[in-house]
Order: structure tokens, then C-alpha cells, then sequence
């Protein structure tokens, strides 16, 4: 056990959109195993947006987001365990048994890993001044680590459905992948924390592969904001990132799971794929 706690420690989260190839699959699993035969003990936390909405329309309902974030009816939230616990879960535990990584399926809810509140009504930007009741949604409020440190210590990766549990109640909510994932990070404090995306980097232009960012700390990272290189989506994830590597998280990095050996090249600075976030 004494030795196995001295084993670096990586979170990577997965994005549903990043699971709906099968060749963004197996790289994703054999990855994993890269890290985890080199050493590493690994925790992986997965969301399933894409896989929610076919499910929903499977049933009849319409997805529906104000301001890019979705509001879960009672009947969605079922819809929700169903598809990422039900479909992603499994079949990313499966993907991940398939190559030798001893994956351990569960979620939020398993073992009270994450504990959550309803999340409060609040005026959103671009939706107007009422306040926006965002249903069957949670914030996160703790992180079960001694439980998923010692999930590594036997040899299991967590494989975890974004899902939180209310503490006393038991009641299930919808969370967000992205920013549960940085505080699963903190709460371990990782050597390096992974946020896999379809691009797979930072890129001065998405066209020229060679104007990859290999390496940014915080203050060059405001700077691409500002001129609008990172953009989107990826706003949010560095702007997260850079809160986190000030928390304690070592290192950060954006990378894709396509590439065979893409996270170990990563995790030792490598610098062929992928693009590091450090503070300095």
C-alpha cells in the first residue's frame, strides 16, 4: 500500500463527444493503460451530452438548454441515468477491461464519491432577468477522496458517471463534467489532470497543425484569450484549469485520445502532443 500511494496520480475527464467514434474509444483505453503500466494510478470522469439528447429523442423529448447549459426535467433526469450510466459507463469500463485495465463502473453516487445541492435558481446571461430554475441540476459540494485513493490502491480505475448525490436525502442530480472533474483533481491533489476534447489542443489556427501551443502558463493563457485564440468552450476549461494549478492540481493538460501514447507523452513533458497548462 506504502507504495502504491507514492504513485503519481492522474484525473482525466472524458467529454460524450469524445466517446462516439470507436477510434476515439480505444484511444482513450489504451491511454489509460500507457499510464497506468507506466505507473500511474488513474481516476476517469466521463459526461454524455450527445448521448443524453439521441436518448431523449429515442423518448420524445427535446433537449432544453438556456445559455448552454441544460435544464433537467424529472423525466429528463432519467433519460440522463439511462444514457450515461446505462450506455457510457459500461461501455467505457468495457472498452477499458478489453486492453487489460481493470475498470471499476460507478458514479456519483456510489459510495456518496460525489455529494451535491439542488442548484439555486440564477439569472443567466443572455437569458434574461428572471431567474433560471435549473431542475434536477446539482453543485457539487464534496469530493469522497479517501474512497477513491483507496479505489487505486487495489488496482481499479474509478470509471465515474457525472451524477452527484444529495448527502442525507439520497436524491440524484445532473452535474457538470467540467468543473466536478477540477474539483476531483484538487481533492486528490493530482500530478496532472487531463481534459480530453476532439481537437485535442490549443491551436493558433485549427487548420495548421503545426501552429499546435505546446506549453502555457497562466499569464500567457489570459493573453490568448484575449485575442481570441482560445475560444468557446475552451474559455471555461483553461480559465478552470488556471484556478485549479493555483488549488494545488500540479499539472494540467489538454490533449486528444485519438493518438497512440498521446497521454504518457503528456504526463512526461514530452511535448509531441497535446498542450500543457502550467502557473508560471
Amino acid at each position: 500500500m506504502d507504495n502504491t500511494s507514492k504513485q503519481p496520480i492522474a484525473v482525466v475527464k472524458v467529454g460524450g463527444d469524445v466517446l462516439l467514434g470507436e477510434t476515439e474509444r480505444n484511444g482513450i483505453a489504451s491511454n489509460v493503460k500507457d499510464l497506468v503500466d507506466a505507473g500511474w494510478r488513474v481516476v476517469l470522469l466521463h459526461g454524455g451530452g450527445p448521448q443524453v439528447n439521441a436518448l431523449q429523442e429515442k423518448h420524445g423529448l427535446t433537449p432544453n438548454k438556456v445559455a448552454g447549459r441544460r435544464i433537467t426535467s424529472m423525466a429528463d433526469l432519467q433519460v440522463v441515468k439511462q444514457a450515461i450510466c446505462g450506455e457510457v459507463n459500461v461501455s467505457l469500463a468495457q472498452e477499458l477491461q478489453n486492453v487489460g485495465v481493470n475498470a471499476f463502473a460507478c458514479n456519483g453516487a456510489s459510495g456518496k464519491l460525489i455529494t451535491a445541492v439542488k442548484r439555486p435558481p440564477r439569472v443567466m446571461s443572455g437569458a434574461g432577468d428572471e431567474p433560471i430554475d435549473f431542475g434536477e441540476v446539482g453543485d457539487v459540494v464534496g469530493i469522497n477522496e479517501q474512497l477513491l485513493t483507496q479505489l487505486t490502491e487495489l488496482g481499479l480505475v474509478p470509471v465515474i458517471a457525472t451524477l452527484g448525490v444529495e448527502e442525507h436525502s439520497g436524491r440524484i442530480f445532473n452535474i457538470n463534467a467540467d468543473t466536478t472533474v477540477v474539483q476531483i483533481a484538487r481533492a486528490l491533489q493530482a500530478d496532472l489532470l487531463l481534459l480530453t476534447t476532439a481537437v485535442g489542443a490549443i491551436y493558433h489556427d485549427l487548420n495548421k497543425p503545426e501552429t499546435r501551443v505546446t506549453q502555457i502558463n497562466a499569464q500567457q493563457a489570459k493573453e490568448l484569450i484575449l485575442q481570441g485564440v482560445i475560444q468557446g468552450g475552451m474559455i471555461p476549461k483553461v480559465e478552470e484549469a488556471l484556478s485549479e494549478l493555483a488549488d494545488g492540481v500540479k499539472n494540467i493538460a489538454i490533449v486528444g485520445p485519438q493518438i497512440k501514447g498521446a497521454f504518457l507523452d503528456v504526463a512526461q513533458g514530452n511535448g509531441q502532443h497535446g498542450t500543457k497548462i502550467s502557473l508560471h
